[in-house]
């Protein structure tokens, strides 16, 4: 499992003067695949982030209070590479298009510092996962070479 987001983004007046909802524990806030063009802000409970899995979804984060997701939908028109669900009863300010986002980040420079980093870090470790799955697959090609090179012996 990986936490990329816990506790990372100060509170400000701005936040609570955005519109929310809330959701139950259970409740999907949003599914994967799906279009998407907002971003959340946990103002209260908790949030798990998952991708579906061959057998069982497979876990990317779980948030708290102060935390962020969905900000991707507010950069790129691509539809949600994860599925977001409520852990606990949940109420989130809602980020509902990239100009609101801009005018929040002008008026908060540490939230936007912490932004950056985090999608930073996650992009890190998206580029760990692609290198590995890279030397896997020039593994399995360099195995199966050989496999086909002796049998032609």
């Amino acid at each position: 499992m990986i936490y990329f987001f816990i506790g990372l983004i100060p509170w400000s007046a701005d936040i609570a003067s955005m519109h929310t909802e809330e959701f139950q524990a259970g409740q999907l806030i949003f599914r994967e695949n799906e279009a998407g063009k907002k971003m959340y802000i946990i103002m209260s409970g908790q949030v798990e982030i998952s991708v579906a899995g061959d057998k069982e979804n497979i876990v990317l984060a779980r948030m708290k209070k102060g935390d962020f997701f969905g900000e991707m939908a507010l950069f790129v028109d691509k539809p949600r590479s994860a599925s977001a669900r409520a852990l606990t009863p949940v109420q989130v300010a809602l980020v509902e298009s990239k100009q609101q986002l801009d005018k929040f980040l002008q008026k908060n420079p540490n939230f936007s510092a912490k932004m950056v980093a985090i999608m930073c870090e996650r992009l890190a470790h998206t580029n760990d996962l692609l290198v590995e799955k890279a030397k896997f697959a020039r593994d399995i090609e360099y195995r199966l070479s050989k496999t086909s090179g002796n049998d032609a012996m």
